[in-house]
């Protein structure tokens, strides 16, 4: 087995007021994956990033990014990884070519080889055609574009997205996805922070759930669906006889608020079997439902269950980010 290519083991940041944005956080991410950290605003996940890129010191506890000791060798360090924020840092002046080969200067590439790694991360990402243009021009997907081509020319083994797709449109998130997906089969590794459920659940090979700066679980995204149940039954019935459904469905754990789209959501753990129950006491109660099947839970419900609140809902204190 592989070696982990980031490993944190008791990770501890304290900001003023003793607030522990990271209290005693371990994980391991293997090579070649795209590892999501899913958490609320104010969980510990742009601060792991952060100490991780070397931009935070940290009070106690290893890290390790590609074999080099994050306290002992910050440089080392940034030589092996990309950083793109939650806001693309590129210079509205310049051009995109301009910011990408600023970049790859910074990172202590020759000039000549500068512009060539240039050349070929606009290529990779499809901005080739505009390169030339100032990034004040720029869409804001095609921003985020130049943000990630910089964060790539210095080739990075390790790149670190903090909620990269933030602000950006659906059709460009889209192409944002396909992007990262593509970096990783072409073997960099993807430490992704997201508070878009269905993000985490399309891109990441596998998820660490973090609430106020510890892991609350890990793994697949379907290992973390698994947890709360093999499955649900979710229906839809008119506002009528919404009240009979919730008595009818009671003793088996019907949920009113389980769904965004307002439907009853029933954990199933028998399955059809579940589901055969549910029909059963609706047609007792004399409720036909308009809607009604068998689903696995959704990684909304997942967090929900894991950590007693949504992603969109901040933690205590917003100093953990």
């Amino acid at each position: 087995m592989d070696e982990p290519i980031i490993e944190v083991d008791g990770l501890v940041k304290t900001f003023h007021g003793g607030v522990r944005a990271l209290d005693g956080l371990s994980v391991a991410v293997p090579p070649g994956v795209i590892y999501g950290l899913l958490g609320p605003n104010g969980a510990g996940k742009t601060t792991l990033i952060r100490v991780l890129a070397t931009l935070l010191p940290f009070e106690a506890g290893t890290a390790r990014v590609a074999g080099v000791d994050v306290g002992h060798d910050p440089a080392a360090v940034r030589a092996r990884i990309g950083l793109a924020g939650q806001y693309a840092a590129v210079d509205d002046y310049l051009t995109g070519r301009e910011n990408v080969e600023m970049v790859g200067l910074l990172y202590g590439l020759a000039r000549r080889e500068a512009r060539r790694r240039t050349t070929e991360v606009l290529d990779r990402i499809g901005l080739v055609e505009a390169a030339g243009r100032p990034v004040k021009t720029y869409s804001g997907g095609m921003r985020r574009r130049v943000d990630l081509a910089a964060s790539l020319v210095g080739r990075p083994a390790v790149l670190f997205l903090d909620e990269p797709t933030t602000g950006v449109d659906p059709a460009s998130r889209r192409e944002l996805w396909e992007l990262i997906r593509d970096l990783v089969d072409a073997g960099t590794t993807v430490l992704l922070t997201t508070q878009y459920l269905d993000e985490a659940d399309r891109l990441a090979d596998r998820i660490a759930v973090i609430d106020h700066g510890r892991l609350v679980s890990e793994g697949t995204g379907d290992q973390l669906k698994d947890q709360v149940g093999a499955a649900v039954v979710e229906l839809s019935v008119p506002d009528t006889d919404r009240a009979r459904t919730m008595a009818a469905l009671a003793n088996v754990g019907a949920d009113p608020h389980g769904s965004d789209s307002g439907a009853v959501v029933v954990p199933a753990p028998l399955g059809a079997r579940s589901l055969h129950r549910v029909l059963r006491d609706l047609e007792a109660a004399g409720v036909e439902p308009e809607r009604i099947g068998l689903r696995k839970p959704t990684l909304d419900e997942v967090f929900l269950t894991l950590t007693g609140h949504a992603t969109g809902t901040p933690v205590s204190s917003g100093k953990a980010a």
